[in-house]
């Protein structure tokens, strides 16, 4: 069995997969030793990668090496994909495995992955297998954050699911700024690549977007675990 486990800036993700079928996944807003011990235990798992793109506890980590045949995602990892970023050493884990799984499951298109989590990033593969790089944005709640943070009086809003265009009061104006902001800059980012590369499948993946699915014109293929597969798809990989 393969463990997967994806360290983000809000929360820890672990998946366990037989070969490429997952089997299990648990979300969790901290990191504890005892939430893989409870794993090993009750599983049985031979491989392990990693995908960090914040910190990770030592103690975890001497766990995973001392339990498990542990894959790091480094210069030395063998892709699914030509990498034609220019800076290899500063490419998030997280764009890696999300092309890695686009590699696989697509080949031979054009595909445009938009991640919706604390950021939101773009990662484009062209239909010859290469990785051509894309962009990184405030996520939704690192903007509610920012416009608390960086003013003196606007407060700490939330999503509010009845959001609408012209705010009546100081929260539903920042909702309305947020939301349909992080709307009106993907659909017109999606409309750019569009203009640029033909036959374009758009991947929507990441904690927001369920919440953003129905709001983008443009066709989705919407896929919560595709970071996850995208991890699983490199450890079998170079397990081999």
């Amino acid at each position: 069995m393969n463990l997967v486990v994806d360290i983000g800036n809000s929360s820890l993700k672990v998946a366990i997969f037989d070969k490429k079928l997952m089997t299990s996944k648990f979300i969790y807003t901290n990191q504890s030793l005892n939430i893989f011990s409870d794993l090993f235990k009750n599983n049985v798992i031979d491989n392990c990668l990693i995908s960090n793109v914040s910190t990770i506890d030592k103690n975890i980590l001497d766990f995973l090496k001392i339990n498990s045949n542990l894959f790091s995602i480094n210069e030395s990892i063998n892709l699914p994909f030509i990498n034609l970023y220019k800076t290899k050493n500063t490419l998030g884990h997280d764009r890696i495995a999300l092309v890695s799984a686009a590699a696989i499951d697509f080949p031979d298109q054009n595909i445009l992955i938009i991640d919706t989590g604390t950021c939101i990033t773009y990662d484009f593969k062209n239909s010859e297998n290469e990785y051509l790089g894309g962009g990184i944005s405030p996520g939704i709640q690192m903007r509610f954050k920012s416009l608390n943070s960086q003013t003196s009086k606007l407060p700490l809003s939330t999503i509010n699911l009845d959001y609408k265009l012209i705010g009546d009061d100081t929260n539903s104006s920042i909702n309305s700024g947020v939301v349909h902001g992080v709307i009106s800059e993907i659909n017109g980012i999606i409309n750019q690549y569009q203009e640029r590369f033909k036959n374009i499948k758009i991947i929507l993946t990441g904690g927001d977007s369920n919440f953003l699915l129905k709001k983008i014109k443009n066709t989705i293929f919407a896929d919560q675990n595709f970071l996850l597969k995208g991890l699983n798809y490199l450890l079998e990989d170079n397990i081999k």
